[in-house]
């Protein structure tokens, strides 16, 4: 492996409002990304730098001097202004990095990305180091901004702004015409909050919460109209913030709260669609109906939002809309009491908890498709994370999903299952992109889908391909857990270590009791050799989520610094669990790898072969990280029985 550490300017680029454009007018984000690439290489190579990779939307690069990085930098914001098509934030720094193969890792690089992160559109802002190193450049001018603490960075960073000769008049006219561009794109746009359980009973929650989630899924079908994920949405529940800054957050301009009373059989639904710019209200309804007319109330609130919002619907898509999976008011309830549970994302008794309400809803219904799909999801989910043992998922899974595409060939979701039962489990990588394919065609808004299909690419080694469909599901679900984490796998199995860690600590920042955000800047910081901090992140993980799937990367830790002791002691851990719950054979070989005990590690990858493990698909990955398994020659006869690119 090529290394060396020298002192470099970093230079970091990043398109203003891309992820909101992404959203709305994906043909329009995918042409602007190529003009930006376009303006970007032959300045780069004109000034000498290297270009390093896309991060997103964003462009990282390096240069010998500083001079260089700022009059490249200078040229490509002239060259942006001039097309007047979208803005521009960049940020350069002067440090000590590491150049790695391909790539660049150090604090030289992470101070780069946060200078350009607090830069204003369309301007250039740099450190102290650069502004030192030009300031006696005639033809570069530099003011001084602010003195700021910047995220994972011990002293304060002082920031400078490269002044850019170029008409005020003009450099105005282009800021204000990409901004309203970037207004437009988001006009049609809304958030449902979750209604707020009025009722007397506060295990009623279920009930308000699925009344949003349907509602969600409802306007979710609406051409034109971009739609907040759910989770991003749930995010604010009892928050009680400002409306303006809700959608502020969320880039929607639409927001619709409510309140559900449930009392026996009698239902208050109240509804209200607010325009974020000003608080006007648009629309507001109470209705006092039974509740097997709760059907017929979402509905009317549905089609009450769309001509609030001036969106007609042809009488196909008006179709789509209102399509029912039930006209069983009680399988309904039981169904909503699944998605409570499901939702939580969070262990074993909450998936068999989901089961268990999807199976009564499937009693009072046995025609819903939804419910089936439901049970897929949790039985796919207890098999990868090792809380139930194959023979007792698998079959239950594959039963779910067969019967859900039965009953409704046109769900998303049934699609999204079988295309992760084909990749996880069969390894089927063609069969699984088909499905994948099939389930964004029936619904592009599908965040999940986009997470998954992107997952798969990364680990076929579809780099470009992979960023674009999590880009996509960040986007669409911007602070949902699951859809976060899935993006942090993306990026370390593209090998972009930092954007996986800071997908951990956006986590972390969510909510600091999810395993997830603890477990993916664990992953990160082990994948940078970073043992020390990867070994107290990924003990967090452990303690959250008690199990073979985090407790693994614990002792493998462990193995990698030399603690014997500690290692085997995990060992005999995962070997006791085994007597009640499932334990990887990937889990233990990649323990015994770090111990340097290979044919033990074998022994395990064999059966973990043998029984289609899912974490098998990841051992390209895991592998690189690991000396003495990385160069062994029996590795490739495992990636050719797997299928993986080697």
């Amino acid at each position: 492996m090529s290394q060396s550490r020298q002192l470099a300017a970093i230079m970091f680029t990043d398109i203003v409002g891309y992820t909101a454009l992404m959203g709305n007018d994906e043909q329009k984000a995918f042409s602007i990304l190529n003009k930006n690439r376009a303006l970007h290489k032959p300045v780069i190579e004109e000034f000498n730098g290297r270009w390093i990779k896309e991060l997103g939307d964003g462009v990282m690069a390096s240069f010998n001097t500083v001079s260089d990085a700022v009059n490249a930098a200078i040229k490509i914001q002239e060259g942006c202004m001039a097309a007047n098509d979208f803005q521009l934030r960049i940020g350069i720094h002067l440090g000590e990095v590491v150049f790695e193969n391909e790539d660049v890792f150090g604090d030289g690089v992470n101070i780069a990305a946060r200078i350009q992160a607090a830069a204003k559109p369309g301007c250039i802002y740099v450190s102290e180091s650069v502004h030192n190193n030009v300031s006696n450049k005639q033809a570069i001018q530099t003011k001084f901004i602010k003195e700021e603490t910047l995220k994972n960075v011990k002293e304060p960073v002082k920031v400078y702004e490269v002044m850019i000769k170029q008409d005020s008049k003009i450099h105005a006219d282009a800021i204000t015409s990409v901004e309203n561009k970037m207004k437009v794109a988001v006009q049609n746009s809304i958030a449902v909050l979750p209604f707020a359980n009025m009722s007397s009973d506060p295990e009623q929650e279920f009930f308000s919460d699925g009344i949003s989630e349907e509602i969600i899924n409802m306007l979710a079908q609406v051409p034109g109209l971009k739609v907040a994920g759910r989770t991003s949405s749930f995010s604010f529940k009892g928050k009680n913030q400002d409306l303006r800054l809700i959608g502020e957050q969320l880039n929607v301009n639409h927001i619709l709260e409510g309140s559900v009373r449930k009392s026996g059989n009698k239902l208050r639904i109240t509804a209200q669609l607010i325009k974020v710019a000003d608080g006007y209200h648009l629309y507001s309804e109470k209705f006092d109906r039974e509740l097997e007319d709760i059907f017929e109330m979402q509905d009317e609130i549905a089609l009450a939002i769309l001509n609030a919002i001036k969106i007609k619907l042809v009488e196909v898509e008006k179709e789509e809309v209102l399509k029912r999976y039930t006209n069983n008011a009680e399988a309904y309830q039981l169904y909503l009491q699944g998605r409570f549970y499901y939702a939580k994302w969070a262990g074993s008794d909450r998936y068999k908890k989901t089961i268990e309400y999807y199976n009564k809803a499937i009693i009072k219904d046995p025609g819903y498709a939804l419910a089936y799909t439901g049970l897929a999801g949790c039985y796919l989910n207890l098999w990868f994370f090792r809380f139930l043992s194959p023979e007792k998922s698998l079959p239950q899974m594959k039963t779910a999903i067969l019967r859900s595409l039965e009953l409704d060939n046109s769900i998303a979701e049934s699609h999204v299952s079988m295309a992760r039962m084909k990749f996880w489990y069969e390894w089927n990588f063609t069969g699984a992109e088909q499905e994948f394919i099939k389930a964004l065609e029936l619904n592009p808004k599908h965040a999940e889908a986009h997470e998954q299909y992107g997952i798969m690419l990364s680990i076929l080694g579809k780099k470009n391909e992979a960023l674009v469909q999590g880009e996509k599901a960040i986007t669409l679900d911007p602070f949902s857990h699951m859809i976060n984490w899935g993006l942090g796998w993306i990026n370390f199995f593209v090998q972009d270590n930092i954007q996986s860690s800071e997908q951990g600590k956006r986590l972390i920042e969510f909510e600091p009791n999810f395993f997830g955000g603890h477990f993916m800047l664990g992953l990160s910081w082990f994948s940078m050799g970073n043992y020390e901090d990867a070994l107290v992140e990924l003990k967090i993980a452990a303690e959250k989520n008690p199990g073979s799937f985090t407790l693994f990367h614990v002792g493998l830790i462990y193995g990698l610094m030399g603690k014997l002791e500690e290692t085997k002691n995990i060992l005999d851990e995962l070997l006791s669990m085994g007597k009640n719950q499932p334990v990887g054979n990937f889990d233990l070989a990649l323990v015994y790898a770090s111990l340097g005990e290979t044919d033990l590690a074998f022994e395990h990858l064999e059966k973990g072969t043998e029984k289609h493990e899912g974490m098998m698909l990841a051992l390209r990955h895991y592998s690189q990280l690991i000396p003495g398994l990385k160069s062994d020659p029996r590795l490739n006869i495992y990636f050719k029985k797997i299928g993986l690119p080697y």
